[in-house]
């Protein structure tokens, strides 16, 4: 009876704020106007399905660069002394605690045509060039805002690794190409699988990196649905079924990426 009590705000919490919101997304999807059903709001998202792919193609783009960026960080901040895991951690964690607007508009003022970095170009008569408004941009952002999600996944399965079995296929004559490829990266699946989800799932469904880096030239799925709910093409009908659609597609590639479980990976170290 205590177990239940204590989990009933959780459930209040859950309801209210997660299951009545998920019901309401579905009723609209399927509703007409008039309080019918209809799949035409369905049938109208076919139009933006250019939209839908450059979406997801910036949001594999900026994970692809995300994880060669943070593998190696990961991978030397395991190995490393305490003392210095810590204050790397606290650093990489630091811009995290500001404000996400600010650290977007930090790089509008950076990549603005008369922006810090075209001043600093200008210096060498180079520019100035066009940074801001692009895809480019976009990616950029998503990189920089989403970094952290792959690094501190890659880290936490990186420092459970057991380095005595790199010294093994070391040992047995393994190039480090070969060690990366055939005994670290299996080992560090888990992480992998973590950080990949962690930053495609936010990359994809952005609108304020979109917006504000890649201005009316590079709208992506969440700008779409901004505007459909608060914009001046409001239409709930519409955006629903955009935002029932993004989920579904979100859920296929969480799928695909926990289907790897640990005796895949076990088979894949063998």
């Amino acid at each position: 009876m205590k177990n239940k009590m204590t989990a009933f705000p959780y459930l209040i919490w859950m309801a209210v704020f997660i299951i009545i919101p998920l019901v309401l997304v579905v009723y609209f999807t399927f509703a007409s106007e008039d309080g019918g059903f209809t799949l035409d709001n369905i049938v109208k998202i076919s139009q933006y399905t250019p939209i839908f792919i450059k979406s997801i193609n910036l949001a594999i783009i900026a994970t692809l660069i995300c994880f060669v960026l943070a593998y190696p960080i990961a991978y030397i901040l395991s190995r490393s002394t305490e003392h210095y895991q810590r204050t790397m951690i606290l650093l990489i964690m630091l811009p995290m605690w500001m404000n996400f607007l600010l650290r977007t508009y930090g790089w509008m003022t950076l990549l603005e045509n008369e922006g810090l970095i075209n001043k600093f170009l200008s210096i060498f008569h180079i520019g100035p060039f066009q940074m801001i408004n692009t895809a480019g941009a976009v990616v950029l952002g998503m990189v920089y805002n989403y970094l952290p999600f792959m690094i501190l996944p890659l880290y936490s399965v990186m420092t459970k690794i057991d380095y005595s079995m790199i010294e093994a296929a070391q040992d047995l004559g393994c190039n480090p190409v070969k060690v990366i490829l055939k005994v670290l990266m299996p080992l560090s699946l888990p992480g992998i699988i973590t950080g990949v989800t962690m930053v495609f799932v936010p990359s994809v469904s952005t609108f304020i990196i979109s917006r504000m880096l890649g201005g009316g030239q590079n709208m992506l799925i969440g700008d779409l649905i901004e505007q459909q709910f608060i914009g001046s093409t409001y239409n709930p009908y519409v955006g629903s079924a955009m935002s029932l659609i993004l989920m579904v597609i979100m859920l296929i590639i969480m799928g695909i990426m926990s289907s790897f479980d640990d005796d895949e990976m076990e088979g894949i170290v063998i």
